[in-house]
């Protein structure tokens, strides 16, 4: 998984899976982390969840995690402010 250091924290690519059983971090596909969300990809509803699970996993607060670009699609940009690429990487590698 590519994760790009940025000057106030890290950002990567992220692929969403809406409407899943749980909200939770499903690994890497490709150099992408792969996150399902439960909620249904209505008005905003997945985006928000997409944010409120990566910030659980890293520890941060939600407010911390910022969508960059993907605002209609599975595939996501994630900017995490707060963090450093190592402590980014060993959170989401459990």
């Amino acid at each position: 998984m590519r994760i790009d250091a940025v000057s106030d924290g890290v950002a990567f690519e992220v692929q969403v899976v809406p409407r899943s059983a749980r909200s939770e971090i499903a690994g890497v596909h490709g150099d992408r982390l792969r996150v399902k969300v439960n909620a249904p990809p209505v008005e905003g509803a997945a985006n928000h969840a997409v944010c409120s699970t990566i910030a659980k996993a890293l520890g941060v607060a939600q407010r911390q995690v910022t969508l960059l670009r993907g605002l209609a699609s599975r595939m996501k940009r994630i900017h995490v402010a707060g963090i450093d690429e190592i402590a980014a990487r060993k959170a989401l590698s459990q």
